[in-house]
């Protein structure tokens, strides 16, 4: 089995071509940098090289494959057309193969908006945030092709890769505020709950729903239901050797201005449920309990 990966360098990204490749398959992946390309390289993948925004121009170098992962996404104000062109000239291609290809699309929880108190899952309406909500329409592109196999994984706050050093994904940056500053800013409240995922419990369940998933359904890959922000603030802190960090809140149109209108999202206040992906697909997370994952570093 071939699978084409969008996005291979990432925390997802990685962790999915390592997950992947443990299950036997031959990985084929775009690189945009010659740095990314010698990087994807040496961990084992066939490099495409290009632009996911211009699919024109290594379209017809993609080789024949069996399923195809997005996880690409640069969060800057060219994401939505970007992937627009990505999906209008990669998905006639992948529908002209003689057998369905799968196709997994990574959504995102923030499609979800605010849940307060109760759990959404898969059936719950989106309430997508304004910087977000040119994907909807998009993932509805991908689940309606009759001529794909699609489907759709909405991640979680995404953390894990190297805890020893903070880790990638979202907890990065306030690993580095602990040891900067022994600061850490939160967006909002400390009281806004995050949903969690750490990314090799991810790509397992990427790898279960390429196997598994049937066409047209959509997983939650969230472990943590929801975690309090200042919570999970202070847990990075311990790790990084700051036992009482302060913790500043900042104001959404704050975190806008410095990292862009998506970052809004570090406010959404959240709780949503994995447990249509564990019953279904079988997924069984390892890593359930940040405190456990974030001891201190020795």
């Amino acid at each position: 089995m071939r699978a084409f990966l969008l996005g291979a360098t990432g925390t997802i990204g990685q962790a999915v071509h390592r997950a992947l490749q443990a299950r036997g398959y031959e990985i084929v992946a775009l690189a945009r940098s010659q740095a990314s390309a010698e990087r994807l390289a040496r961990a084992g993948a066939t490099v495409l090289r290009g632009d996911m925004g211009l699919p024109a121009e290594w379209l017809a170098d993609l080789p024949q494959v069996d399923a195809v992962i997005q996880m690409a996404c640069d969060f800057d104000e060219a994401m939505a057309p970007v992937e627009r062109r990505l999906l209008d000239g990669l998905l006639p291609q992948l529908a002209a193969s003689p057998r369905p290809i799968r196709f997994i699309y990574t959504g995102g929880c923030w499609l979800f908006g605010p849940t307060g108190d109760t759990a959404a899952d898969e059936s719950s309406p989106f309430a997508s945030l304004p910087a977000f909500a040119w994907m909807v329409p998009h993932l509805q592109d991908v689940l309606g092709n009759n001529d794909i196999d699609g489907i759709v994984i909405h991640p979680g706050m995404v953390y894990g890769g190297d805890l020893k050093g903070g880790g990638g994904g979202v907890l990065r940056r306030f690993a580095q505020e602990a040891r900067d500053r022994r600061a850490i800013r939160v967006v909002g409240s400390e009281a806004v709950r995050w949903p969690l995922v750490h990314c090799d419990d991810l790509a397992e369940l990427y790898g279960l729903a390429l196997e598994r998933a049937l066409p047209g359904t959509s997983y939650l890959g969230v472990a943590i239901e929801g975690m309090p922000v200042g919570e999970i603030a202070r847990t990075v802190a311990r790790h990084q050797g700051v036992a009482t960090p302060t913790i500043e809140t900042i104001s959404e149109d704050a975190a806008a201005r410095e990292f862009g209108d998506w970052a809004r999202g570090y406010a959404c206040n959240q709780r949503l449920s994995g447990a249509r992906a564990c019953r279904e697909l079988g997924w069984m997370p390892k890593h359930r309990d940040l405190t456990h994952d974030m001891e201190p570093a020795t």
